[in-house]
């Protein structure tokens, strides 16, 4: 088998980031975890702001939600992460004011340069705008911004922006139709 230098592949995400990110795990397994999904709202936001989160006092996380790094997330007015989500935020996630992201979703906001031979890291944010929602298990890319009103159908996966009042659906989601809201 040919050898291979293995110094070419460094994490580029510092020290200081690992350690934060190992101490958050800690804390968010401690102190947030065993709380039951509906309650101790305001304790989950306090740890997430303590960590740099920009939280919203009406937003709503549930306990069994994963965050990789709660100083890249911010949460509008009435937001939810609902449980079992799992926001892996290398990059910034943005969710809206109303907007829902519902159980077992997966925000990914990194992935790798396949045209690279090391592979490295690469970010882009994710943007839900408002009132829109992420329905089960949805997974959504790096780089993708969900337009205001939008719907991604359960378990779609999502690696370009959804225009906003559409839904979308399947794998990779497709255009599904226009959101009307009845009034």
């Amino acid at each position: 088998m040919p050898q291979i230098d293995l110094s070419q592949y460094k994490n580029t995400l510092s020290r200081k980031n690992q350690l934060l990110r190992l101490l958050w795990t800690i804390i968010w397994s401690l102190f947030a975890r065993p709380l039951p999904r509906n309650l101790w709202s305001g304790w989950k936001r306090f740890l997430l702001r303590a960590f740099g989160a920009k939280i919203h006092p009406t937003a709503n996380i549930y306990s069994s939600a994963r965050i990789y790094a709660p100083w890249n997330l911010e949460m509008h007015e009435y937001s939810c992460l609902a449980s079992e989500v799992d926001c892996y935020n290398v990059a910034p996630v943005i969710v809206g004011a109303h907007a829902t992201v519902s159980q077992k979703a997966y925000l990914c906001t990194s992935s790798h340069d396949i045209t690279d031979k090391t592979n490295p890291l690469i970010t882009a944010p994710i943007i839900i705008e408002d009132q829109a929602w992420i329905a089960a298990d949805a997974f959504i890319g790096m780089g993708v911004t969900i337009g205001q009103g939008a719907v991604v159908g359960a378990r779609a996966a999502v690696f370009k922006d959804v225009e906003p009042w559409t839904v979308v659906g399947g794998n990779p989601a497709k255009f599904i139709k226009n959101r009307i809201i009845n009034s």
